[in-house]
């Protein structure tokens, strides 16, 4: 019985042992929704607004760490309500985000938790402002092209199904003239389907 017990419990090691430690790749599927609000130093407040956003991941690993990048296209949407006016100037972004994420995985047989964190570099590829009444050319923004953010996220991969959450800190201000000092902060959750 214990020599059964000794086998069972090295089986179960070399697993959870080869399946973090051999190197891997995997590629896969990804689409989702985001919640945008903008992070300004003036008397403006943002609210959150639903966006979505879909593509694709790859993910790289060995010694228990994986390198994950990602791309895709993302739609974010949010509200700023002038303090003093009232005034809303609706913003909404179409752009290429390039995630590149470090993390490790926790678990086997199919089953596992991730946690990663990195860089997020986005491209706007189309930016749209809707205004208030009275709001013109006073309440418009000019944005950059590019932004940068970092991401803190956790997973779980279910066979080849994964579901994922993540908070992006916006880093570099996105705005060239219009509103001071405005990043983007976001909160996206995602369905991904490994495809290799």
């Amino acid at each position: 019985m214990k020599s059964l017990t000794l086998t069972i419990v090295c089986l179960v090691a070399c697993f959870f042992a080869s399946a973090q430690v051999l190197p891997s790749f995997q590629l896969g599927l990804k689409a989702g929704a985001n919640f945008s609000k903008f992070n300004t130093e003036n008397t403006f407040s943002s609210d959150n607004r639903a966006g979505f956003y879909g593509g694709l991941w790859a993910r790289i690993g060995a010694a228990g760490l994986h390198f994950q990048p990602e791309l895709y296209v993302s739609g974010k949407k949010t509200n700023l309500v002038s303090d003093a006016t009232g005034e809303v100037n609706s913003v909404r972004f179409t752009s290429l985000d390039v995630p590149l994420l470090v993390g490790t995985k926790f678990g086997a047989v199919g089953i596992g938790a991730r946690i990663n964190t990195g860089p997020m570099f986005s491209f706007i590829l189309d930016e749209n402002q809707s205004f208030g009444q009275a709001a013109g050319n006073v309440f418009k923004a000019d944005f950059k092209d590019q932004a940068v953010a970092w991401q803190f996220g956790a997973g779980l991969d279910i066979k080849k199904l994964s579901i994922d959450a993540r908070y992006e800190l916006g880093l570099s201000k996105i705005n060239k003239s219009g509103y001071p000092g405005t990043k983007l902060n976001l909160f996206t959750i995602g369905l991904g389907y490994r495809i290799l």
